[in-house]
């Protein structure tokens, strides 16, 4: 063949009467023979979305359709993208044949499996367990660990609570400390109490580290706690290959994401509590979503005093009036309703008998207990009108009290309404128990037991826990907005730092696109604006943790897969083994299921162990597929290794090892028919 390779996006021709591309290397390289055009494959089949509560192993999940969002890569709100889709890696889109024989952490919520939530719906429970028993039929050895209370004795020992897992999931678990035999083959397992060891609220990398020692795959389903950063929900997925969120965490997360940008409209949103300035910039989000707003706590005073109404001395927080009178500002602005209380039940100090007062008649000395009824009319009125319901808070404005009438009055609304079809969401005991006690079941409604969890979310803070997840893009690239041609042959650089080799590729290669994937989201800006500058539309970068994404990212690519390039991988010399999180099984297979046929994958270190072990897991996790070919138009070392790099275009770090005269540990293997 001469020089310059000849690659064109469909069969390669034998004979150079066919029409091709030909790709002009640069001066100071020549391209081998085995870079040929290249025959078309399929790419993996793709199915709908099912409901996560039914996904069954075995199930593809591939999606091939295109979305939005992959041309900007990502402008995220609160560690989600601002669109509000679920942009992180979820067990249901994960390759369920991937889980078989691989070692699962899943950090469960005690809170849901335990029974220790008081107002845990049946929804909750399900995807809780479903997580657990999906692992458990895909073939995957489960380690299970949480935190739970010790309120109760017959759940004091790890022992025990292995126990009563078994009964709720009707699977058997066992302890991890147990040293029988069937605890050392069992396929559930529980680790110890995360409850008194410091090292798990100071997100400890030792314990972090401990926790994941063998593990593959990280699975959170622990979304209560989502808004603290610890070593078992942020600090492992530091050393896990892969990780995710469960069946529970997910569908608590869409939750979530539909208080921030809610699909159905009209939006009411019941605010109850205090600490208004806590609370301001969530208040301010919401105010910029909903159609209405109704305060019924010790929030309202702050707006009515910024309304100018009459509000008692003792009910104005300091400071508060500015955020206030904001808030005021936008719902104006919007034409969006809010409503405060327009009469109170109250009570004399030392005395328990209620009245009902009106706004302009409170006196000094006497305490607000709860809403009047004038004010549960107004507010009935324009629930009627809803078709989406948060309450969030309590409603009374003395705890101390017990006689509350308005908390189940506002509940007994709520019931009546969502048998009209509306969609409720409850947040926080309070509200939680209110509606409990109208309906006796919160199965028909959308429970966030955790409101700190929705407060933190609606101010706009990152959720650590869910910004520790691998991002996924199942949602696929929007290719043709990313490519001038999206048919074209796609070279993928894994780990490609700061774009120096995939810039210089694209230049020179002007038939072919190039992808790179890199986990430091910092660099991937810094090339998208070369990109940008440079103008180049046959080059695109995405933030993102390879290992477990390049399935999903590569699957709705609409040409080949032609080149896979991993260059010098950080090794881990703490392991004799030189693991380290880029290329573990997983990666290994996803590249040999949608490279194509004659595909090539181009790797190189400056170690020589590293570059050995890259090719012992192609060779041994790659299905039988991949094949170390020798050719007689480039040079070998006398171990094998390549003597130039026959791609033409060295990285930053390879130049810099040349550079000290030190050598380069390079190979190039296919993919073959098998």
């Amino acid at each position: 063949m001469n020089e310059g390779t000849l690659v064109h996006n469909g069969r390669f021709f034998h004979h150079f009467s066919h029409p091709f591309v030909s790709f002009i290397p640069p001066q100071s390289c020549t391209y081998p023979g085995y870079l040929r055009r290249l025959c078309n494959v399929g790419l993996q089949v793709s199915s709908s979305d099912a409901d996560l509560c039914h996904a069954k192993p075995g199930t593809k999940r591939w999606r091939k359709s295109l979305c939005y969002g992959a041309c900007s890569f990502g402008t995220e709100i609160s560690g989600l993208e601002s669109d509000g889709s679920l942009y992180i890696q979820t067990l249901k889109d994960f390759p369920v044949e991937e889980l078989l024989g691989k070692s699962v952490l899943v950090r469960f919520d005690s809170a849901i499996l335990m029974g220790e939530a008081t107002h845990a719906n049946t929804h909750s429970l399900h995807n809780a367990c479903h997580t657990i028993r999906y692992l458990y039929e895909a073939g995957s050895k489960v380690l299970l660990v949480s935190s739970w209370e010790r309120y109760n004795h017959r759940l004091a020992s790890t022992h025990s609570v292995a126990d009563y897992l078994s009964s709720v999931l009707l699977l058997k678990v066992r302890s991890a400390k147990s040293e029988t035999k069937e605890a050392q083959t069992a396929d559930i397992l529980l680790l110890e109490n995360l409850t008194d060891i410091q090292e798990e609220l100071a997100n400890s990398s030792v314990l972090a580290k401990k926790l994941s020692s063998g593990i593959d795959i990280f699975v959170n389903d622990a979304m209560s706690i989502s808004h603290k950063i610890l070593a078992s929900t942020v600090g492992v997925t530091q050393f896990s290959c892969a990780s995710m969120a469960g069946f529970y965490f997910e569908a608590e997360l869409s939750h979530l994401m539909q208080l921030k940008n809610p699909t159905k409209q009209p939006y009411i949103v019941i605010i109850g509590g205090g600490n208004f300035a806590l609370k301001a910039s969530a208040l301010r989000y919401l105010i910029t979503k909903c159609d209405g707003m109704v305060f019924i706590g010790r929030l309202a005073f702050q707006i009515m005093n910024a309304l100018g109404l009459p509000v008692p001395s003792a009910y104005v927080e300091p400071g508060a009036i500015g955020d206030a009178l904001e808030i005021v500002r936008i719902a104006h602005g919007r034409k969006v309703q809010i409503l405060c209380p327009k009469d109170f039940y109250s009570a004399k100090k030392f005395n328990q008998e209620l009245e009902i007062v009106p706004v302009s008649g409170f006196l000094e000395g006497w305490k607000l207990i709860d809403v009047g009824p004038t004010t549960l009319n107004e507010i009935f009125s324009l629930l009627s009108k809803a078709k989406k319901v948060l309450w969030i808070g309590s409603e009374g404005f003395d705890s101390s009290m017990q006689q509350i009438h308005g908390a189940s009055n506002l509940a007994r609304m709520l019931e009546k309404i969502r048998r009209t079809g509306c969609d409720i969401t409850v947040v926080g005991s309070a509200a939680c128990n209110a509606v409990l006690k109208t309906s006796g079941s919160l199965s028909a409604y959308n429970v966030l037991e955790k409101a700190s969890v929705v407060w933190a979310l609606l101010k706009g803070k990152t959720l650590p826990a869910v910004a520790a997840l691998d991002r996924a893009y199942p949602f696929e690239v929007e290719w043709s907005a990313v490519f001038d041609d999206p048919t074209l042959p796609l070279v993928v650089d894994i780990g490609s730092g700061n774009g120096l080799f995939l810039l210089g590729m694209a230049r020179i290669w002007k038939h072919s696109n190039f992808l790179g994937l890199e986990i430091n989201k910092k660099l991937v800006k810094q090339c998208l604006k070369s990109v940008l500058q440079d103008k180049l539309k046959n080059v695109h970068f995405i933030s993102t943790n390879a290992t477990s994404t390049f399935r999903p990212i590569l699957s709705s690519y609409l040409g080949d897969v032609v080149l896979v390039s991993i260059q010098c991988p950080n090794p881990d010399f703490n392991n004799r083994k030189h693991r380290w999180r880029m290329l573990q099984r997983g990666l290994v297979e996803a590249i040999t299921d949608l490279l194509i046929t004659d595909g090539k994958v181009f790797l190189q270190s400056d170690i020589e162990e590293v570059s050995t072990r890259m090719k012992e897991q192609f060779l041994t996790y790659g299905k039988g597929k991949f094949a170390i070919t020798r050719y007689k138009d480039i040079e070998y070392d006398k171990e094998g290794w390549l003597k130039e790099n026959p791609l033409g275009v060295r990285s930053d770090w390879e130049r810099h090892v040349l550079d000290r005269g030190a050598p380069m540990y390079r190979l190039m293997i296919s993919k073959v028919k098998k």
